[in-house]
């Protein structure tokens, strides 16, 4: 395995808002000697913290899953409070155009880049896949919005709405006191039929993040046609990451997901493959 870690506001020559982040950890397969023409798909891994931090649970280990399962990893450290929106989801942005743009280098299928996402992680992940185009996003960086947009996204016990049914947190600290952009940033309000298919998952009886922000996500989802899979286990806890000893709260059930998740993947073209033999098909 290679690993670097990319200061993005570096590489795009932007300016770091204060006390902001920005940084992507790159988990990329070594190259193959047997295998030289061998390609991979790509996940950006966002993780959770209520937007007041980025959960080591829901980051390392989450890559080193999809690093495990044939993919090229990539976990973003986010700007989080007092930075506020669009610092978030321009880094998401960010991080998505420098995997595009560095495809050749770390053998990315560059039409197979997935982006996954963990409770407010997967708000941000949501964002990518519903408002990825958004104004901020094409004044910043221009001609490379258009590298923006993720083929696919895995979302584990998102934050979508800010309605009734909202992980308020997460909007205070994205959002401020700003209740128009609250309503902006309510995703399941913004899917349209160019959002990115999606899977989704939840539990039943989440005390943070209610299940219904997944629940509201999917039907918006298929009332705009786009393809989705969701998967509402009945019990467990919010934050449980891959339900494993490794991540601290075993949970059998719900660790299922990563199968589910990778055959879902798979079913949309994420596969490691030869770029010769995918050149010719």
């Amino acid at each position: 395995m290679l690993f670097k870690r990319v200061d993005l506001y570096e590489y795009f020559g932007l300016t770091r808002p204060e006390k902001g982040a920005g940084y992507l950890d790159c988990y990329v397969a070594a190259p193959s000697v047997s295998y030289p023409a061998r390609i991979r798909p790509a996940m950006l891994v966002i993780a959770g913290g209520g937007y007041q931090g980025v959960s080591d649970r829901e980051k390392e280990c989450i890559a080193f899953t999809f690093l495990a399962q044939g993919f090229c990893a990539f976990a973003l450290e986010y700007s989080v409070s007092p930075v506020h929106y669009p610092a978030q989801l321009i880094e998401g942005c960010m991080a998505m155009a420098y995997i595009r743009e560095n495809a050749a280098e770390f053998r990315i299928d560059e039409n197979h880049v997935g982006v996954t996402g963990f409770s407010a992680g997967g708000h941000l992940a949501a964002m990518l896949a519903t408002i990825y185009d958004e104004k901020e996003v094409k004044t910043v960086l221009g001609h490379k919005a258009s590298l923006c947009r993720p083929d696919a996204a895995v979302l584990a016990y998102p934050v979508i709405s800010s309605g009734e049914k909202a992980h308020f947190g997460s909007f205070d600290s994205l959002c401020g006191d700003d209740l128009a952009l609250k309503e902006r940033l309510s995703l399941e309000k913004r899917v349209t039929p160019d959002s990115v298919p999606a899977f989704i998952w939840a539990t039943a009886n989440d005390g943070a993040v209610p299940s219904e922000n997944s629940l509201m996500l999917a039907a918006a989802y298929k009332e705009n046609g786009v393809p989705f899979e969701l998967h509402i286990f009945e019990n467990g806890v919010h934050g449980l990451s891959l339900a494993t000893e490794e991540t601290g709260n075993v949970n059998a059930p719900v660790a299922a997901w990563v199968g589910l998740c990778i055959t879902w993947l798979k079913s949309h073209g994420f596969t490691v493959c030869d770029a010769i033999k995918k050149r010719e098909v």
